[in-house]
């Protein structure tokens, strides 16, 4: 079906075009009745206005491109939600995009919204990203940038996280507090701020309670998958009989590691505690509930999203705009897994 075009309006009605354009947007120059029949007309023939054109007057696309590493994982899909909230209150469309933790699907992805010249762009990095080369252009281009999660500290744009050093000692002194002595780690990839940040935070818990660190207890995932949480329980319970606690880089693998421990009868936490990261909802169905970090993953989408806005006015006034970084507090929801009786 053909586009209906302004011009064809103001011909069918006997007026200009500009008279036509002003109705529509409800100029006070334009009479009562010569507004109604414009409004009744374009309704008529289903006339909606060209975003292109639209987009070339007002330098706005009305867009934001959002990427994260995976859509289904429950964290990331509350961030998503909280930025789709936040997004449809101002008038805003979001383009979501999926790295799937590819550095090379990403940089595809950003380069793919900078010709869309959406008007901002969010993102959480790929566990794959160790090149800022793409993200630098983000920053060059002056396209309002706010990262979340999975940081580059070397970017100078806003940023919303956790302090997930600080997160992960709490995790370790629960275990301890609790009782554990000998403690794994199963950590996640050697990229991502966040497993890094979260690795370090469990190596000082123990240093703060002169418990001494063995690299031989830490066990990196390379995808952060369920199917690692049952392969490492397995490794841990085989290489290290006496380990009595494990903080897990996230819940996924938590629960693959419960799972595990579930089918080869062994008691948690009586024989070995588990706790995880992110509170998602599965730590709360499976036997036994999972004590987790809970980390504010909506929170982050709404503050993320205003960040953005933020820096989006501000380029449209030509006001200066600082890099702002939002820290979330995150806690300890101690469930079965963990509290030893």
């Amino acid at each position: 079906m053909k586009e209906i075009t302004l011009k064809q309006i103001a011909e069918t009605l006997g007026i200009s075009i500009t008279t036509v354009s002003k109705a529509l947007k409800n100029y006070p120059d334009v009479s009562p009745k010569t507004k109604k029949m414009v409004l009744e007309l374009a309704e008529q023939l289903h006339y909606t206005p060209n975003s292109f054109a639209v987009n070339l007057r007002t330098k706005e696309s009305k867009t934001i491109g959002l990427i994260i590493p995976e859509v289904v994982h429950h964290f990331f899909s509350n961030v998503v939600n909280g930025i789709i909230a936040e997004a449809e209150k101002n008038g805003y469309l979001v383009i979501i995009l999926q790295s799937n933790e590819s550095l090379e699907l990403e940089k595809k992805q950003v380069e793919l919204l900078i010709n869309k010249r959406v008007d901002g762009i969010v993102m959480s990095l790929s566990n794959e990203s160790n090149d800022d080369e793409h993200l630098k252009e983000i920053i060059r281009r002056g396209i309002p940038f706010v990262q979340f999660d999975k940081i580059s500290k070397l970017i100078p744009s806003s940023k919303v996280i956790i302090n997930d050093q600080k997160a992960a000692m709490e995790a370790v002194q629960h275990l301890i507090d609790n009782g554990c002595k000998k403690i794994a780690h199963i950590r996640g990839p050697v990229n991502p701020q966040n497993a890094i940040d979260r690795f370090i935070g469990y190596k000082k818990a123990l240093e703060k309670n002169a418990i001494p660190f063995d690299s031989s207890l830490v066990y990196t995932c390379e995808n952060v998958t369920f199917e690692e949480g049952l392969f490492f329980a397995k490794k841990i319970v085989e290489e290290h009989s006496d380990v009595d606690g494990i903080f897990v880089i996230t819940d996924l693998v938590a629960v693959g590691v419960l799972t595990y421990f579930n089918e080869k009868k062994i008691n948690v936490p009586k024989d070995i505690a588990v706790i995880g990261f992110s509170n998602w909802f599965m730590s709360k169905v499976i036997t036994p509930k999972l004590s987790s970090v809970d980390q504010p993953s909506y929170e982050m989408g709404v503050v993320s999203f205003n960040l953005l806005m933020e820096e989006m006015q501000c380029r449209k006034e030509e006001l200066p705009f600082k890099p702002k970084i939002i820290e979330l507090e995150t806690n300890i929801v101690a469930r079965e897994s963990s509290i030893k009786m």
